[in-house]
């Protein structure tokens, strides 16, 4: 999986440019919380909000993903430790007091944002 790229994808780039149209300004692939190695998109520090666009194929996303054909329990385990590593992410995010926004990389750019306004107003 050498090729997939781990920032500055086509859906990170259309929500960014939607969020950034909105006059929202954020930072990019950022940790929201010290001593966690966990990386969001989008980061709001003042507002407490972390964004994170979560591919299909790597999140389960409930309407598109498929398990892959070859090997598919390597493939099956994988993104169910990616979910639940999302899980645990947001617990401890809400822990410290922060909210997480979660967009699917199908969502339409511009809802995705207007979500996200919402989380940071």
């Amino acid at each position: 999986m050498r090729s997939n790229k781990g920032r500055d994808t086509g859906p990170e780039l259309a929500l960014r440019s939607a969020v950034h149209a909105l006059g929202l300004r954020y930072r990019v692939n950022a940790r929201p919380l010290k001593g966690v190695r966990r990386t969001a998109d989008l980061v709001f520090s003042r507002a407490r909000v972390a964004v994170f666009l979560d591919g299909c194929f790597w999140h389960g996303c409930p309407e598109h993903h498929t398990v892959a054909k070859t090997n598919g329990e390597f493939w099956a385990r994988k993104v169910s430790e990616n979910r639940r590593r999302d899980r645990d992410t947001d617990a401890k995010l809400a822990e410290a007091g922060w909210r997480s926004v979660r967009v699917w990389e199908h969502e339409d750019p511009v809802v995705a944002a207007e979500r996200v306004r919402a989380a940071v107003r």
